[in-house]
């Protein structure tokens, strides 16, 4: 499958922020390894739409916190694609606790949600450091708006956004000047990850943030992966960057 066009691996790809980056990508002109970890016909239904827009694909089923898994999976993006110019660290998981249910909180949720956002993220950038020194590459990682400030998020899932943006620092100084990382912090953005979070408040909330938010509305998926192709793919003097994302709610609240 290897050809001239550049190529891009996203994590959690199969719905939501990673399915609109891995299509946005298409449709910037590259060829897209779609990874996911369990839904095999979403990953499907994101493979259908980046070919749509003209990209070679691969499909990757990997559990990013599984690092010889993840390993196998760069080397298959080197068999199929032969470069990699571009890394989207989106893989990432929650719990269901609720923020002040402490003690409902055990040691295996709190080091699960870690191993998969920020030992996750780890292992995929380590692996996929050779390629990206070879394209003089980009990473974009996604954080979140609650790994910037408190908000009503459960507790292991805000932190390991906060590690996330400590780590892309960390990233962006030990790889540079051949590899440029950035990340992006979504604020509250429509979707299932949100209705799942929010459940019967999800429209009121929504709404209410909306009418709160300078720009009227709350983000997309496609807002998001707007800024990331951006990221990758332009902005060439910007490394060690959060960017956020939520139409100045939090720069103005």
């Amino acid at each position: 499958m290897a050809s001239d066009r550049k190529a891009a691996l996203v994590t959690g790809a199969s719905t939501g922020i990673g399915r609109a980056a891995a299509v946005a990508l298409a449709e910037a002109g590259f060829d897209v390894a779609i990874n996911y970890s369990r839904n095999d016909q979403a990953a499907r239904e994101t493979e259908d739409l980046a070919r749509a827009k003209g990209a070679g694909t691969l499909l990757a089923r990997c559990d990013v916190a599984d690092d010889q898994a993840v390993r196998g999976m760069l080397a298959s993006v080197e068999r199929d694609f032969g470069r990699l110019d571009a890394l989207v660290n989106n893989a990432g998981t929650t719990t269901s606790v609720a923020p002040k249910d402490f003690e409902a909180l055990t040691a295996e949720e709190w080091d699960r949600v870690f191993a998969v956002n920020v030992r996750g993220l780890f292992q995929v950038t380590r692996a996929a450091v050779p390629l990206l020194k070879k394209a003089r590459g980009s990473v974009v990682n996604t954080a979140s708006i609650v790994g910037l400030r408190p908000g009503p998020q459960p507790l292991p899932y805000a932190c390991s956004k906060a590690a996330v943006i400590n780590l892309t620092r960390l990233l962006a100084l030990n790889l540079a000047p051949e590899i440029r990382v950035n990340a992006v912090a979504p604020g509250w953005m429509e979707g299932d990850w949100m209705e799942r979070m929010l459940q019967d408040r999800y429209q009121d909330l929504m709404s209410r943030r909306g009418k709160h938010t300078p720009l009227g509305r709350c983000a997309t998926a496609e807002d998001v992966a707007e800024v990331i192709v951006n990221l990758l793919t332009s902005n060439r003097f910007v490394n060690g960057e959060v960017i956020v994302i939520d139409g100045g709610y939090s720069a103005t609240t």
